[in-house]
């Protein structure tokens, strides 16, 4: 399922969601420079699960700071297209109920939690994780929260047909969940030496993004909902892709 757009409208410019996929741009731009070096590259702000324990044991606290890079890297065109879409979606939307402030730190939390569910579950991986999906996963939930009875219009192949259909939020994101659960789940105790997707990390993430919401939008339940055919900002989204270059894409 691709998601295009949402029927929500926000009543405020998305200036926190558009900064912070311009520095995923910027960064992915970047990162199409450095040629040969972009592997070191990877592996020194990419999120190294057994690198950060090591780190751990020996105190050094710049273990910290893959945590928080590894949020803005990316692993391909379609990587980072998929998750811009999706931050593009649902992000506006989270950003025009919290507020700027409280978005950012709303968002780094989702991508916090996200990061520490995958890295305590692969604590003897030395792939690099990298990618946003986490912090936007955390997003989704919140949009979840936030907007069940908005509609997503998603596009669904079928073999050699694509259909279009407006599907609720809360069908959408839950089938969204369960896929990442399920994966995740098949993929508990299996080792792996060629990366792919950290489904921990999404579910990690979008779980933050579903308590994190209810304690930072108090107001949500006196909120109104736009009619489904209002017009105004709107959106869409997909899902991550597994990519066999060995990273966790994220």
């Amino acid at each position: 399922m691709i998601p295009l757009r949402d029927t929500e409208r926000s009543r405020t410019k998305p200036v926190i969601t558009k900064i912070i996929i311009a520095a995923n741009v910027v960064i992915f731009l970047y990162q199409l420079t450095l040629g040969i070096g972009v592997e070191p590259f990877i592996y020194r702000f990419g999120l190294v699960p057994a690198y950060y324990f090591q780190q751990a044991a020996e105190g050094d606290a710049w273990r910290f700071e893959p945590v928080f890079t590894h949020m803005f890297l990316h692993g391909g065109f379609f990587h980072i297209i998929f998750n811009m879409l999706f931050l593009w979606i649902f992000g506006d939307n989270v950003e025009d109920r919290l507020g700027k402030a409280r978005f950012v730190v709303f968002y780094l939390v989702c991508g916090l939690s996200a990061a520490y569910m995958q890295l305590y579950l692969n604590r003897g991986s030395d792939l690099p994780m990298v990618g946003a999906s986490g912090a936007i996963a955390g997003v989704m939930g919140g949009y979840l929260v936030l907007f069940p009875r908005a509609r997503i219009l998603t596009l669904i192949p079928i073999f050699f047909f694509v259909q279009l259909v407006e599907i609720p939020a809360v069908v959408f994101l839950g089938i969204w969940f369960l896929i990442q659960f399920i994966s995740g789940t098949a993929m508990l105790g299996r080792a792996s030496t060629g990366g792919g997707t950290a489904w921990w990390a999404h579910i990690g993430g979008f779980v933050a993004g579903v308590i994190l919401v209810r304690l930072m939008a108090p107001r949500i339940r006196k909120a109104t909902q736009f009619p489904a055919d209002y017009g105004g900002h709107r959106h869409g989204t997909a899902s991550d892709a597994t990519f066999g270059d060995g990273t966790y894409r994220l």
